[in-house]
């Protein structure tokens, strides 16, 4: 079992890494983010149908309808916090990886790169934000 859920989670990430690079020049910081981060649980679409949902504890919200469950208004302050990982989403655990951390290693990930603890946190403040904007375009009424 353990090795199918490995392959079933390799081929989606290949699949996509061979997908994203010929497209990303057309798309935003945003959308190249949600597709490289978000697509293998939320899905496409961002209902929450992605790939992986099977493997999952919990099943992903449905990310179209965020600002709809929020009293018509986008929380962007509370998916920041999500995101980032700063909030805690709940007592039964997180199937959502802590973006902030990833983003934070990403930056540091080169040991030619001397980026400075504001210039990391600069850069996972922009991706973070990035990804709330695609987010916002993504909301059905």
């Amino acid at each position: 079992m353990c090795d199918r859920i490995t392959a079933v989670i390799t081929g989606t990430i290949v699949g996509l890494s061979f997908a994203i690079p010929a497209a990303a020049a057309d798309m935003s910081l945003g959308e190249f983010e949600y597709r490289n981060s978000c697509v293998q649980c939320h899905g496409k679409d961002g209902t929450g149908d992605g790939p992986v949902t099977a493997f999952l504890r919990n099943m992903p919200p449905d990310l179209t309808a965020i600002q709809k469950n929020n009293g018509g208004v986008f929380p962007v302050s509370q998916l920041y916090s999500i995101i980032e990982g700063s909030q805690d989403v709940g007592v039964h655990g997180r199937d959502m990886p802590l973006w902030g951390n990833r983003y934070r290693t990403r930056a540091n990930i080169d040991p030619e790169d001397t980026f400075s603890p504001a210039a990391t946190e600069d850069y996972v403040t922009t991706r973070v934000l990035a990804l709330i904007e695609y987010l916002s375009t993504m909301q059905k009424d």
